[in-house]
């Protein structure tokens, strides 16, 4: 597998894998402002050659959109091997050259957000990161566990700061924190709104916008996390027909 590094000097005409449309659409507009502004952060963006998705995304922890203490370490945003790419080895080629590149540039490990269980919508896989290695550092309520891959066993274990291990909002209503490092949240938020207002609902939408907004946020996954009477209910980014569901369900609690 060929793979593309993309920079802000072919940004303009590289796809982003989860959001392969024209440049016209609203989601990819979104994602690549987003990684724009990351670049000098020490944003890497790593894909494969194909049209699809396939690709991993990292940066320096300092700079990561998640309440997390992980110094020194890089810190995993986004992995994605589709379906049709599993089973050829291009995911453990994309994490080594993410050790790789990470051990050259002095880190001391990585650190992803996954589950604490099973595999859940928008979290890495646990059981394939167990596999290579990764360890719970730390858990948050309800099913979040922030994984670590140490390069050198005298590391500090990376740790979820305490605005997020049992995550909740002072507010009541749907409050809805979000982030444009998920494309698809440029295009499901608005649908959201509207599907909220027609039906009587009291929806806050809250976007993040810097890193250290991100870093202060009630929740681990601050691309797309919906609450409900201050309590947390998914961090998966819903459908109008999905959220319409909600609506009747009660929140989980912690």
């Amino acid at each position: 597998m060929e793979y593309v590094r993309v920079t802000n000097e072919n940004l303009e005409s590289e796809h982003v894998c989860c959001a392969i449309s024209s440049n016209r659409d609203c989601q990819v507009a979104a994602k690549k402002s987003w990684l724009s502004d990351r670049f000098s952060d020490g944003l890497v963006f790593l894909r494969g050659n194909v049209r699809g998705k396939l690709f991993i995304e990292y940066l320096p922890s300092e700079k990561a959109w998640i309440p997390i203490d992980a110094p020194n370490t890089m810190y995993i945003d986004c992995f994605w091997i589709a379906g049709q790419y599993k089973g050829h080895g291009y995911a453990n080629e994309l994490l080594n050259e993410c050790i790789r590149d990470s051990k050259e540039k002095g880190k001391q490990g990585l650190c992803i957000l996954s589950s604490q269980k099973k595999k859940m919508p928008f979290l890495s896989d646990p059981k394939y990161l167990a596999y290579k290695g990764f360890r719970v550092a730390d858990t948050a309520d309800p099913f979040f566990a922030l994984l670590y891959l140490p390069f050198d066993e005298s590391a500090p274990v990376p740790k979820f700061r305490s605005c997020v291990k049992c995550p909740q909002v002072n507010t009541d209503g749907f409050v809805l924190i979000y982030a444009d490092q998920c494309p698809y949240t440029a295009k499901y938020v608005p649908l959201l709104a509207d599907t909220a207002q027609q039906n009587g609902a009291s929806l806050t939408i809250i976007h993040m916008e810097t890193a250290a907004q991100a870093q202060s946020a009630p929740t681990p996954f601050t691309s797309f996390s919906l609450f409900r009477n201050g309590r947390f209910v998914t961090n998966e980014i819903l459908s109008p027909q999905k959220f319409l569901k909600i609506l009747g369900d009660r929140a989980s609690s912690c």
